[in-house]
């Protein structure tokens, strides 16, 4: 009865810290906002931290959560993604455009478009939401027009809440790229205010009203506490991934691990390093939405490159794989968000001759050494007496065991002994010492 009794009590114990854990903060208790900050292209590392930054907000009772937000655009569904989770969540959001220079482009309107409350700092910029392919070039026309419709819907029906003058400028930014200064946001309206800072950002918002999926509702921010929301490790990753210069990192380093294993194979673990780091940088490639037909001149330049490890060409092929490399890159992270790289491009580039230029040279001197097998890979090499030999015992040589039988008197077990000669499963050894 007592065990019991002591069980309930300690169920009732653990009962009571999660749902402490779990429930929001006391109305009493202190206000509190959730801050986020992300800076870079749109990608399911920004959704993630969102996502996660979205539920703390609830658990926690926040008052309304703060998205500082820098980007220079991205991925189309995964900011409808963002949209969505934005519009739904019970917590208000105010997208926050920030530090000073950065820049809510492309993607970036619409998140700041859907945000409950949108502000800037000063000397930030938003628009520019024009739809481009992954190159970075206008997409065919009627492609282009297609592409265009959709993302102007979209941007007309978040701005529909504030006002006709939003609503065209929104437009206005799909169909001809215009981009505003946080003053000719504010002026029209785009935006609720223009903040140096987070403090003045929840002073200036105090009172504001939001509609919520419940209905409407008044925030109070003046004396509510700013509590910064870090990305998990993951997140991080994700995020590290999304990065160009990281992207042709991987996938050099992937290259050069196969053309590795390819030169002298056997060991397999470059070639399993080779496969993760290019399955990491296709990842990457994908969430910067990287310009594939960049994909099919690195494939040529790997091929050469392996074929002149195989063929010795003087040069030429691994000069043609080089050019190929630079140009198949270079094409690979021309996207609309970051600057092609050129800098990281030609260093690995660089690196990669290097190291063909090195294999290429352990191939040529293993392939003029002479083959060494059967008796001549056995005899002048070293054994092991596992017995006395007086003079017949056993010797271990290449990992296994023979009869041996000593030459010039005995040896002791445990002894090195050098292999003379082999007759048939029989070896003739004499002390190493000998043989010095």
């Amino acid at each position: 009865m007592k065990k019991v009794l002591f069980l309930w009590l300690w169920l009732c114990l653990l009962s009571a810290f999660v749902v402490g854990q779990m429930a929001p903060v006391a109305a009493d208790g202190p206000r509190q906002v959730l801050v986020l900050r992300f800076s870079g292209p749109v990608t399911p590392a920004m959704l993630s931290y969102l996502e996660r930054g979205l539920q703390r907000a609830e658990t926690m009772g926040a008052e309304a959560v703060v998205f500082a937000l820098d980007t220079p655009g991205g991925s189309v569904d995964i900011t409808r993604r963002i949209v969505q989770a934005i519009e739904q969540s019970p917590v208000p959001v105010i997208v926050y455009v920030s530090p000073a220079r950065a820049w809510a482009a492309s993607a970036g309107t619409l998140i700041t478009l859907a945000g409950h409350l949108a502000a800037m700092a000063p000397e930030t910029l938003i628009g520019a939401a024009s739809p481009v392919s992954a190159s970075g070039e206008e997409l065919p026309e009627t492609a282009q027009a297609k592409a265009e419709q959709a993302v102007a819907a979209m941007a007309r029906s978040l701005a529909t809440r504030r006002g006709e003058a939003v609503v065209r400028w929104a437009a206005e930014t799909v169909t001809a790229a215009t981009a505003s200064t946080a003053e000719e946001a504010l002026a029209i309206g785009a935006i609720d205010v223009i903040a140096p800072d987070i403090r003045s950002l929840l002073e200036q918002l105090d009172g504001a009203k939001v509609m919520m999926p419940d209905g409407e509702r008044v925030l109070h921010l003046a004396d509510a506490e700013p509590v910064d929301f870090e990305p998990n490790f993951f997140e991080q990753f994700l995020a590290v991934l999304s990065n160009p210069v990281v992207a042709a990192i991987l996938l050099t380093l992937g290259l050069n691990a196969l053309l590795y294993e390819l030169s002298a194979p056997g060991g397999y673990v470059a070639g399993a390093i080779g496969i993760i780091a290019l399955l990491l940088a296709f990842y990457s490639l994908g969430t910067l939405e990287a310009n594939w037909a960049g994909l099919a001149f690195i494939v040529v330049a790997f091929a050469l490159f392996a074929v002149e490890l195989k063929a010795h060409s003087g040069g030429i092929l691994t000069v043609a794989g080089l050019v190929s490399f630079v140009i198949g890159t270079a094409m690979l992270f021309n996207t609309p968000y970051y600057p092609i790289p050129w800098a990281a491009i030609i260093g690995l580039a660089a690196a990669m001759g290097l190291f063909v230029a090195v294999a290429l040279r352990l191939v040529i001197q293993t392939q003029r050494q002479p083959s060494v097998s059967g008796d001549e890979a056995l005899r002048r090499s070293q054994a092991v007496a596992r017995t006395r030999l007086d003079p017949d015992g056993m010797v271990l040589a290449l990992g296994t065991l023979w009869q041996a039988t000593a030459e010039g008197g005995p040896i002791e077990a445990g002894s090195r002994v050098v292999i003379t000669r082999r007759e048939g499963h029989h070896l003739w050894v004499r002390p190493a010492e000998a043989e010095k």
